[in-house]
């Protein structure tokens, strides 16, 4: 049964350019222009129309667009949640300017030592970056998740990176298992690091999707039985100003489609409309595991997945940001009010209408 029709989520690539070069994605590869501050003032006012609650401003490594700030401020303003996830390279640079601006800040960390995180991204010295962003973070009033992308090589590091950072600093610890894409990364995990994470899923300051855990156990998404929402629940734009379908990681054996400030029409459009009937069932769809689109997939529709993923997803929320102002978050997200509440960030005092 489905509970939302309408999409979740903005995943905003503003540019496909990085600073680090990591050995589970190909991104950093790619040649890449900026989004340009018109095209996502326009596209924002649209994916208000839309229904879209989340934006997630992303790339590449997204601090290396200049007009960050005032993209988060525009979405923030509208009555956009905001989330950004960085390698930390350029935080502690940029960190003053964007404080205050994101609601939900992720820190990349892979490894427990330098040495090993540093080789994961490409022999780039993200660990010391990481720690002064802690440092900087910390300093500002931020309180930055740390995301951690478990692999068959460094799952053994979880206990070391939880002890060290998550656990004095109250931080909440994102595992988040490998998937495979463009012949890079790992589809599964071995049976011992599948146990190892559900060991994790229920310990405080840790969040993991366990429904991830499940999907990977049942050998990832079926074309003939799809748990894939993701060309319904989300949308995503490219630092081109295109429509990418079904998603990002597939749009190059998918579709992509010229935006021209017209993505409200755009994604109404008969064409569109019958490309997100199909999600799940591509062929290149078949034992897809990609989280960032199986997170809200499992959210916006009545299944297993849905009522697996339920637990952990109420246990971050409640570690994240407590009861009271889980209510003000609510209220934001459902009425499109601004106010002031400690630990969110402050909005200006005007009434936005409720998308239908």
């Amino acid at each position: 049964m489905r509970l939302i029709t309408h999409p979740v989520l903005c995943n905003y690539y503003l540019t496909y350019r990085c600073n680090a070069a990591c050995s589970f994605c190909d991104i950093w590869e790619k040649p890449s222009p900026y989004a340009t501050e018109e095209s996502v003032a326009r596209n924002l006012r649209d994916l208000r129309r839309l229904g879209v609650r989340i934006i997630d401003f992303t790339g590449g490594e997204p601090l290396l667009h200049q007009k960050l700030p005032a993209f988060l401020d525009m979405a923030q303003r509208m009555g956009f949640l905001t989330t950004v996830t960085t390698n930390t390279l350029l935080y502690p640079k940029r960190a003053k300017e964007l404080a205050g601006k994101i609601d939900m800040l992720h820190f990349s960390l892979d490894a427990a030592t330098a040495e090993k995180h540093n080789r994961l991204r490409g022999n780039v010295p993200c660990f010391e970056f990481f720690e002064e962003s802690i440092r900087v973070a910390r300093k500002l009033g931020e309180h930055p998740d740390i995301l951690f992308t478990v692999t068959e090589e460094n799952w053994m590091d979880i206990e070391a990176v939880y002890r060290r950072f998550a656990e004095p600093y109250r931080l909440i610890l994102i595992l988040n298992p490998i998937f495979a894409y463009n012949g890079l990364g790992a589809a599964t995990l071995p049976a011992e690091v599948l146990r190892e994470l559900s060991r994790w899923a229920r310990r405080k300051y840790i969040y993991l999707n366990e429904a991830f855990l499940r999907l990977r156990e049942a050998g990832g998404n079926s074309i003939y039985d799809p748990v894939c929402r993701a060309a319904s629940a989300a949308v995503v734009i490219s630092p081109m100003d295109e429509l990418l379908l079904p998603c990002y990681h597939a749009h190059e054996q998918g579709y992509r489609f010229p935006i021209q400030g017209r993505l409200y029409e755009l994604y109404h459009s008969p064409t569109i409309a019958h490309l997100r009937r199909l999600e799940g069932r591509f062929a290149f769809c078949e034992g897809c595991v990609i989280n960032c689109y199986m997170e809200p997939s499992f959210a916006v529709e009545v299944s297993k997945y849905f009522w697996s993923s339920l637990p952990s997803t109420i246990k971050y929320l409640r570690e994240k940001w407590g009861l009271w102002r889980l209510m003000g978050l609510w209220i934001r997200l459902t009425y499109r009010r601004t106010f002031r509440l400690p630990g969110l960030s402050a909005y200006r005092l005007e009434a936005l209408p409720s998308v239908k």
